[in-house]
């Protein structure tokens, strides 16, 4: 070999690389543990909870932390509206440990103040869908039993009508809306607390309420699509949250380790910056992102939504260091016509996760972006985000692959009988790790199906290879995710049974190169019927979110093909709308 060449790699294998970054000493060492009874791997270094990340974050002072349009937020000034608006929680309005605080809007700086106060609280923090129907949101009020809701106008708008069923909701906190549209006196501004973001600088020190909040914890509700088609609310600890943070950074310095490169020190003088193309009421975006930006002192820039024309020069202006989320979020980057007017070269890590990807994604950001680290996951909201991470080399060599998980995470492979299946072979993904969430909020059924001894029982079809990698097959549960957005399939129909001159229904994904999958159905309708796809659409449209709307309806005039327990046929279905779009 010429004395220049580059040294083999990998240098080491995943298993090597795992115990070196579990070792104790090491930053992500991991130590025997015990979560509800049952043995596990912990962290031994992790912050205790969330409110210690915020507390830690105050000593980032006058670097910046989060950037709206034209307002900037530094890190002293998020920990003093987050001081304070504990305080509102908790004095103007009750909130105490256990109790639950709502947290609907966009991504403004509002929305991480809303969330950390109400953790500092001991309340749990349950971030909702700023993109469902008032029903919607209506139910998962209801279900979780909020006390409090911190709200945009667009959300407040939405419950409107559905005040007098939200007997358990005792106020509404309404961000970036003037006072006019305060007519109940049960509806507060969060201005009237804590102003304006422009104005926290000024706010002066307020000492965090003294509350008793340890890593079992329970810390927030997350909202994720269920096969009754109503959500369950997936309940996280603050060790939960923090162990999703630790299982990427391991991920992150196995990828040096696999070169034969020591992970580098963090840098106090050297800041990441992140744009936000996904919602912070994903485990993604509040988990993956939020969390470890406040921990680290990462700049982080939202949007207020998704715009490729828009992100362009936001990355240059802002030296964006890090993207993504979704796959399409990647796409769309990478194929605008205007990239190359900008200077993107700031860009050191393009990152996803929550939706099928294509293969020759990280070829195709490999090319664009050569210095830059690509990087693919799985987990779930159940998993509070990231169990496993394919990034760097891993990637490039298994772009099929969502990664080999890291020591703290165990996963394995189950068969119809309940036995765990050898490398290769396709059963049901289970995965146990400190990350899991605990329980289904209200859904005691639901909870012993998927919650199983320290185990979440994933619905997924997968396979691992020898070497630990995992690769997705398929989904179990029936779900599309669209764009990062799950959509399970029985909601949809369920929505489309509701017509009066419909008979059968089924829905399936169309492949998308871009959003990974779109919701197609085909229906069967009554004798005599000409209702149109257009009147469908609407009719969906008229009870879900717009996300979950079918693209395209196919019609018949014949019952949908069945095997002989009654189950459609998906397979055959999925065939009429192969061509990827």
């Amino acid at each position: 070999m010429p004395a220049d060449s580059a040294p083999a790699w990998p240098v080491m294998s995943i298993a090597q690389a795992n115990a070196l970054l579990a070792a104790e000493g090491s930053p992500v060492a991991v130590t025997d543990g015990k979560i509800n009874g049952v043995d596990m791997k912990i962290y031994a270094n992790a912050p205790g909870t969330l409110r210690d990340i915020l507390m830690l974050s105050a000593t980032f002072g006058e670097r910046m932390f989060m950037v709206y349009e034209d307002e900037r937020v530094t890190f002293a000034a998020h920990a003093r509206a987050v001081e304070h608006f504990t305080h509102t929680l908790r004095d103007e309005f009750g909130v105490q440990p256990g109790d639950r605080v709502a947290v609907i809007m966009r991504n403004y700086p509002q929305w991480s103040v809303a969330f950390f106060a109400a953790l500092c609280c001991g309340a749990i923090a349950t971030p909702m869908n700023s993109w469902w129907t008032g029903d919607e949101l209506a139910y998962g009020l209801k279900d979780s039993g909020a006390k409090v809701a911190v709200v945009d106008g667009q959300i407040f708008e939405r419950l409107r009508d559905h005040w007098d069923e939200l007997t358990a909701l005792e106020a509404i906190i309404i961000a970036r809306e003037s006072e006019e549209e305060r007519a109940d006196p049960r509806v507060f501004s969060v201005e009237q607390f804590i102003g304006e973001p422009g104005s926290w600088a000024a706010l002066a020190p307020k000492p965090l309420p003294q509350v008793e909040i340890t890593p079992e914890t329970d810390a927030t509700i997350m909202y994720t699509s269920g096969t009754t088609g109503r959500p369950k609310g997936a309940l996280a600890t603050h060790r939960a949250i923090v162990s999703n943070m630790f299982n990427s950074l391991t991920c992150q310095a196995r990828m040096f380790l696999r070169r034969g490169e020591q992970p580098p020190e963090p840098d106090p003088n050297e800041q990441r910056s992140t744009l936000v193309a996904i919602p912070f009421f994903h485990a993604t975006g509040a988990f993956a992102i939020l969390v470890p930006a406040v921990l680290q002192g990462n700049k982080v820039i939202t949007m207020y939504k998704w715009d490729a024309d828009k992100a362009l020069p936001i990355i240059q202006n802002e030296k964006v260091t890090a993207v993504g989320g979704v796959p399409a979020i990647a796409w769309q980057i990478l194929e605008h016509p205007d990239r190359d007017k900008y200077d993107l070269s700031s860009i050191a890590a393009i990152s996803y996760g929550g939706a099928p990807s294509a293969p020759e994604l990280v070829a195709t950001i490999k090319r664009t972006f050569p210095e830059a680290a690509a990087g693919n996951g799985w987990g779930m909201t159940e998993t509070c985000a990231t169990a496993t991470l394919n990034i760097g080399e891993d990637y490039v060599n298994r772009p099929d692959s969502a990664g080999a998980p890291p020591a703290a995470v165990e996963l394995k492979i189950v068969g119809p009988n309940g036995d765990t299946l050898p490398a290769g072979e396709v059963g049901e993904l289970w995965c146990k790790g400190p990350m899991n969430c605990k329980l289904y909020w209200n859904r005691p059924d639901a909870t012993a199906e998927t919650y199983v001894d320290g185990w979440v029982v994933t619905g997924d079809l997968a396979r691992l290879d020898d070497e630990g990698f995992l690769y997705l097959v398929d989904r179990a549960k029936d779900m599309l995710i669209r764009g990062g957005e799950n959509i399970y399939s029985i909601e949809v129909e369920s929505a489309l049974y509701d017509h009066p001159d419909i008979v059968d229904a089924a829905v399936v994904g169309i492949p998308h190169k871009v959003l990974g999958e779109e919701v197609g159905a085909v229906v069967q309708r009554k004798p005599g019927s000409t209702v149109t796809e257009d009147e469908l659409r609407h009719h969906v449209a008229s009870q879900l979110a717009a996300f979950k709307v079918p693209v395209k309806i196919e019609f018949q005039d014949v019952p949908l093909p069945r095997n002989a327990n009654g189950k459609i046929l998906k397979t055959e279905l999925r065939e009429r709308f192969k061509s990827p779009t």
